[in-house]
């Protein structure tokens, strides 16, 4: 039984405090130490990552050797979510383990493991990818490097950890982004980095949730809900990456959650999470940044990062309310496109809303912007531009990169 009680007290050590301390945090005050939660009392159904952190409870109790009460919660956990395949691998394990040693997580016989095949494997992955993501907690106070800068207006922002199999929920506030949740996730079956129409990879970037689609119009496969999301992005365009239908959505109800690798290329949760997804984030605001990994960084580090874009974008504004339209083509790229027109056409555009400003300085306002770094570095810049003194402008989006080291804009739309 030793290394099926291994496992189980590393999750004793290291899973529950910090799974904990996030999802009974209150948005905008520092997290404090809590005991465990008292979760057998709640509904599965109705509190989402409670049906993860029940799980946690029952490795934690087994790494304890408090094997009578995780027997007990575990029993409990299985006939509550009959779906939730993992559970019930943890409930027969503890079961077989009343007769003999348990050497590993789903130890059952040689014949037994060959008929269950691959579904013995993904449920072990799966359970490795929870303990992997409750391990390494981004540290208190810390955000993914992509997000510098979010105006007020966006209330939410999303990013994915595929190699965590995790997803991560933002609230922003007048502190700066809180961490308000995080859940277990599946990815591609073909993993990341999406390129083609088919090929059963997730993408990966920044993107924005486009619409809510009601349950009711989906088939039972996507369970509580669908987001989709706004691949292909101007950068994968650029790139001539191809496909679509690219969502945030559930799991059938004969599936609690799916293996990390699983989906043909969207990004699956359990239903009780989704559903807590889709009653707190925004149509066309809400970011989503998929990443192969996050990295986390301190608000005064990504202050630092942010610096030198922040005075390219000043520097564009003020080219532009002075009305050079040679310096203002200065910060637009020899292959600048938007939606099919080339720099030349847009330079027209360009011309119109400078007559129409002449005289008055042009306004940025509720600007946000999202870095990503791949092997190129990107900006995506969303912002409200009005003439001062009026009330009513546009608001744009546009996509920039380094050149030379400089920034320099190679979409700019209107939403």
């Amino acid at each position: 039984m030793a290394a099926w009680l291994a496992l189980a007290s590393v999750l004793c050590s290291a899973a529950s405090p910090g799974f904990a301390k996030n999802h009974n945090a209150k948005p905008g005050r520092e997290p404090q130490e809590t005991a465990a939660p008292d979760v057998a009392a709640a509904s599965p159904s109705e509190s989402p990552g409670l049906a993860e952190a029940r799980l946690i409870e029952v490795y934690q109790l087994i790494g304890q050797g408090e094997t009578r009460q995780a027997f007990e919660k575990a029993e409990k956990l299985a006939k509550e979510l009959p779906n939730f395949q993992l559970a019930q691998l943890v409930y027969g394990d503890l079961l077989v383990s009343r007769t003999r040693p348990v050497s590993a997580w789903g130890d059952v016989p040689p014949d037994m493991a060959k008929v269950a095949g691959s579904a013995l494997k993904d449920l072990r992955e799966e359970s490795q990818k929870r303990v992997k993501a409750l391990k390494e907690r981004p540290a208190p106070g810390t955000l993914p490097t992509q997000f510098l800068q979010l105006s007020p207006t966006v209330r939410h922002a999303i990013a994915v950890d595929a190699s965590r199999s995790r997803l991560y929920l933002f609230e922003n506030t007048s502190a700066g982004l809180v961490l308000k949740a995080d859940y277990y996730i599946s990815v591609g079956k073909a993993g990341i980095a999406k390129v083609v129409e088919g090929d059963q990879r997730t993408p990966l970037g920044v993107y924005y949730i486009t619409s809510n689609l009601d349950p009711k119009s989906l088939k039972d496969f996507y369970g509580s809900g669908a987001l989709p999301i706004s691949y292909p992005n101007v950068l994968d365009a650029k790139r001539g990456k191809t496909g679509s239908g690219i969502w945030l959505h559930g799991t059938p109800p004969y599936q609690f959650s799916r293996p990390p690798q699983a989906t043909d290329g969207c990004v699956v949760l359990a239903n009780p999470d989704l559903v807590q997804i889709i009653r707190t984030v925004a149509v066309r605001a809400t970011p989503v940044v998929i990443a192969p990994q996050l990295q986390w960084v301190t608000p005064t580090q990504a202050t630092a990062t942010s610096r030198g874009f922040e005075e390219a974008l000043l520097a564009w504004r003020n080219a532009k309310t002075g009305g050079n339209m040679s310096q203002v083509l200065g910060f637009y790229t020899a292959d600048f496109n938007s939606n099919g027109k080339t720099l030349a056409q847009w330079t027209t555009v360009l011309r119109n809303e400078m007559e129409k400003t002449r005289g008055r300085t042009i306004q940025l306002k509720d600007v946000s912007f999202l870095h990503w770094v791949d092997n190129a570095e990107t900006m995506v810049a969303t912002f409200g531009e009005l003439a001062e003194g009026t009330r009513v402008g546009t608001t744009k989006r546009q996509y920039w990169t380094r050149e030379n080291g400089q920034w320099k804009i190679f979409y700019e739309g209107v939403l």
